[in-house]
């Protein structure tokens, strides 16, 4: 399952790509549109992704249609697809194999890109996207201006893909369909290894298996980078070490102690919350900088001592990265900051894992403590998916038990069908009582939190699908 699929490299000259207003499609379709070639597309629906990719020279139909093909005047020379997303009886794919014309993953169609290009890969099971993007303001900071697709848009410019003029190419390494074995890193870094997309790989040990297959495909010149605060990734890297792979640690001192097999390349040797955000202080291969991160949280230490270790190895200065790093202010979902009405913050976050939902209420703790607000945390949370919502009920229970008030909506199902007996109950039946709430009506969320809440509290909006629309709901009825 989790090997490298091989097929014949197609031509890039005419991309089509099927679900192009996607967060993955959209950036790699500006990328293309960038070096020149044609790109043509489709969705199921106007966004404003699709006016800007219009407006920078794609051809995009709404709805999918077999003569979507030759919306440019000819066939495309390849067909792009993301095979979670879009089935395979979709007419457009169905006349690309009729047609005898490659149809490829965005995977695929990534790992073309890079192609010649040093490869910078952020891979684990949580922080990706933090860390990709945090990598790709440190360099350009340093001067190295990357090529880069990150799995959502940087709030500094609004894009989540481009073509730079570098020779390096950062990217995330999406390991929950094994398409993380599509790339050869010069640079690898692994943030964590925790079991999830079980209803892929079927079992703990082989989720873990697409990570040892990963850092074997480094590159013979290349460096495996990994967080020494995690067993797991650790023990990832011991056996690549084994294999002759070159290994560098990050995290904090302590961590770095307990695993003196294990060379550091950056060590945290102080970490501080303010009401600003978190101070941290690393020692980078010699060299001493300072980190002032305007975003909260333990976890975003940590990837942002990931993102100065991943730009150092890609050519860049210390100091130079850590202003980068310093200069982050977020990439959208992650503790974005929605707004303030009535005296109650709100943000939004993606987190949508028991551990990730864990790391941000650690962080809004320390956060709402560090400012003296006084206030309380509440949280709209959306389960994403049945598989994982059986799988997790009580980690997902213990860790949103870290909040002050929980309104649990019904499962956001995505891919999947509904499962009997699986739904928001069997979380909020694992929670302390008065906690949590459970809210079958998803457009009445944001009066039942917004009543809750009172000045000096912060409200979270959390999970995977469409919770991100109500933070701006409920600064509204927080303002009435």
């Amino acid at each position: 399952m989790t090997s490298p699929e091989t097929s014949p490299t197609p031509s890039l000259e005419r991309v089509h790509l099927v679900g192009i207003g996607g967060a993955g499609m959209s950036g790699l379709a500006r990328i293309l549109l960038d070096r020149g070639m044609t790109v043509t597309g489709s969705d199921v629906s106007d966004s404003a992704v699709v006016e800007s990719l219009r407006g920078a020279g794609a051809i995009i139909a709404v709805g999918h249609a077999e003569e979507n093909l030759t919306l440019s005047g000819q066939l495309p020379t390849a067909v792009v697809t993301s095979f979670a997303a879009i089935p395979k009886d979709n007419p457009e794919l169905v006349a690309a194999r009729a047609h005898g014309i490659e149809v490829i993953r965005r995977s695929d169609l990534l790992a073309l890109l890079m192609e010649g290009l040093q490869q910078v890969l952020i891979a684990g099971t949580h922080g990706k996207t933090s860390t990709t993007s945090m990598t790709v303001v440190a360099m350009r900071e340093a001067g190295l201006d990357p090529s880069y697709a990150i799995g959502g848009q940087l709030n500094r410019d609004g894009l989540g893909a481009h073509h730079g003029a570098g020779m390096a190419f950062v990217a995330e390494a999406d390991e929950s369909d094994a398409s993380l074995l599509r790339y050869r890193p010069q640079v690898a870094v692994v943030t964590n290894v925790e079991p999830d997309h079980l209803d892929y790989f079927g079992s703990a040990e082989a989720y873990f298996q697409v990570f040892e297959d990963f850092a074997s495909r480094i590159t013979s010149d290349g460096h495996l980078v990994v967080c020494v605060e995690d067993d797991h990734a650790v023990g990832v890297a011991l056996r690549a070490q084994e294999r002759g792979v070159s290994v560098r640690g990050y995290g904090t001192a302590e961590a770095a102690r307990r695993h003196p097999e294990i060379a550091m390349l950056a060590t945290i040797t102080g970490m501080e919350t303010t009401a600003a955000g978190t101070r941290v202080a690393v020692h980078l291969d010699g060299a001493e900088v300072r980190i002032n991160l305007g975003i909260p949280g333990r976890h975003m230490a940590l990837n942002a001592t990931a993102a100065l270790s991943a730009g150092y190895l890609a050519g860049g200065e210390p100091e130079a990265l850590a202003e980068g790093v310093s200069s982050f202010d977020g990439v959208r979902r992650r503790f974005e900051r929605k707004g303030e009405a009535g005296g109650v913050e709100v943000y939004d976050d993606y987190a949508h894992h028991p551990t990730e939902v864990t790391a941000v209420l650690n962080a809004a703790g320390a956060a709402q403590e560090a400012a003296g607000r006084g206030g309380r945390v509440g949280v709209v949370f959306q389960p994403h998916l049945y598989s994982r919502t059986a799988e997790f009920a009580q980690e997902f229970a213990q860790a949103l038990n870290l909040a002050d008030h929980v309104v649990l909506l019904d499962i956001f199902g995505a891919r999947e069908q509904p499962r009997e007996g699986v739904d928001s109950g069997l979380i909020a039946r694992g929670m302390a009582p008065g906690v949590a709430v459970r809210e079958e009506d998803f457009d009445a969320a944001p009066a039942r939190i917004a009543r809750w809440a009172r000045p000096g509290d912060m409200v979270l909006t959390m999970g995977a699908g469409s919770v991100t629309r109500l933070g701006p709901r409920v600064l509204e009825e927080l303002g009435r």
